[in-house]
C-alpha cells in the first residue's frame, strides 16, 4: 500500500514569509521553487517527490513550471502532473501554479514566439501534462518582436476569460512593450499581476533598465529567476571548476565567464557574507530580496538540502 503524503501542519507557523504581489490580493512566498532543472525526464522522480514534499512542508507554495522544461521538452510538467496524482491533489487550492510559453516547443510555425495560436495550444497542452483544470498564473514566456503585441496581449485575456487561468504575467519583455501591455491589460479588466526577470548581483539589467521601477510605481510584482546565476553566486566555483558542475558541463555556463576579475569580486562577496554569518548563496539571495519591489525569488533544488539551504535567507530577514 501506497504512503498518503501528509503536509506538516506546521507548514504556515511563520518560517515562511509571505510578501504581496504588487496591488493584488496574492501574497507568494519570498523563496518560490523553479522547475527549470532537476524535474525532467531524466531526474529520478522520486527525488523530486522530496523535493517537493519539503517545499510544502516549509511553506513554499509558489511552484513555477513552463511549457519547455525538462529535459525532455514538456516532461517537468509530466513530473507535476504525477506529484499532482500521487500526493498534492488534497493541496491544490494551497498551491500557486505557474506556466508559461514563448519559447520553441514543437516544430513549425506554431510551436514557438507568442502568436495567439501558440499561447493557446501549449496551455492547453501544459494542463494536461500537469493533470490541471487551470494553473494560477500564466505568463508570455519572452516577448516577439513579430507578432502584434495585442494578439499576445489579447490571448492572455481571453486565457483568463476561459478560466484556464487566474492570472498573467509576462517575462523578459523590455520596458516600453511592458508599459502597453500593463495599460492592455488594465483597460480589459485582467491586469498584468507579476513581472518575471533575471536579477541577481551579477545581472542588474531589470533595475538599470527601469523595469523594477515600473513595476514598483505600478503595483506590478516582481519575481526573480536565475538568482544565483547559474551556481556562480555560491561557493561551487571559488577554488576551481567541479568535474560534475553546470560550468564544466558547458551548456548553460561557460568556463571563460570565470575571469579573474569576477573570481576576484566572488571572493569579495564570500568574504562580506562570511563576515556575517552567512554563505555567499545566502547573500546572494537576500540582497534580491532587500530590492524595493522584488515579490520572491525563484530558486531550483538538486535535494532537500540544497532547498533548506536556500530558505535560510527569509531567516531573521526585515527587508519588508
Amino acid at each position: 500500500m501506497v504512503e498518503r503524503y501528509l503536509s506538516d501542519p506546521l507548514r504556515y507557523d511563520g518560517r515562511m514569509k509571505y510578501e504581496r504581489c504588487g496591488q493584488s490580493g496574492v501574497l507568494l512566498p519570498r523563496v518560490s521553487l523553479g522547475f527549470w532543472h532537476n524535474f525532467g525526464s531524466v531526474d529520478p522522480y522520486e527525488r523530486s517527490r522530496e523535493i517537493t514534499r519539503y517545499a510544502l512542508d516549509h511553506g513554499v507554495v509558489h511552484w513555477d513550471l513552463a511549457n519547455n522544461y525538462g529535459p525532455r521538452y514538456g516532461s517537468a510538467e509530466e513530473t507535476l502532473g504525477r506529484l499532482m496524482d500521487d500526493d498534492f491533489r488534497p493541496y491544490r487550492d494551497e498551491l500557486f501554479i505557474a506556466s508559461k510559453a514563448g519559447y520553441d516547443m514543437w516544430p513549425g510555425p506554431y510551436g514557438n514566439w507568442g502568436s495567439r495560436k501558440y499561447l493557446m495550444a501549449s496551455l492547453d497542452q501544459s494542463l494536461r501534462r500537469m493533470h490541471l483544470d487551470y494553473v494560477d498564473l500564466f505568463y508570455s514566456h519572452r516577448y516577439d518582436p513579430e507578432t502584434p503585441l495585442e494578439e499576445t496581449l489579447q490571448a492572455l485575456v481571453d486565457i483568463v476569460r476561459s478560466g484556464k487561468a487566474l492570472y498573467v504575467g509576462i517575462s523578459r519583455w523590455p520596458l516600453e512593450a511592458t508599459r502597453f501591455a500593463y495599460d492592455y491589460l488594465k483597460q480589459r479588466d485582467v491586469p498584468l499581476l507579476i513581472y518575471q526577470g533575471k536579477l541577481n548581483m551579477l545581472d542588474r539589467e531589470p533595475m538599470e533598465e527601469g523595469i523594477l521601477d515600473f513595476c514598483t510605481q505600478h503595483g506590478v510584482g516582481f519575481i526573480s529567476f536565475s538568482p544565483l546565476a547559474q551556481g556562480l553566486l555560491t561557493d561551487r566555483y571559488l577554488n576551481g571548476i567541479p568535474k560534475d558542475s553546470r560550468m564544466a558541463k558547458g551548456v548553460f555556463l561557460k568556463e571563460s565567464m570565470l575571469t579573474p576579475e569576477l573570481l576576484s569580486q566572488l571572493n569579495q562577496w564570500n568574504d562580506e557574507a562570511a563576515a556575517q554569518g552567512k554563505t555567499l548563496a545566502e547573500y546572494a539571495l537576500r540582497w534580491i530580496l532587500q530590492q524595493q519591489g522584488v515579490t520572491s525569488v525563484l530558486v531550483g533544488a538538486s535535494s532537500t538540502q540544497q532547498l533548506e539551504k536556500n530558505l535560510k535567507c527569509i531567516k531573521d530577514n526585515h527587508d519588508n
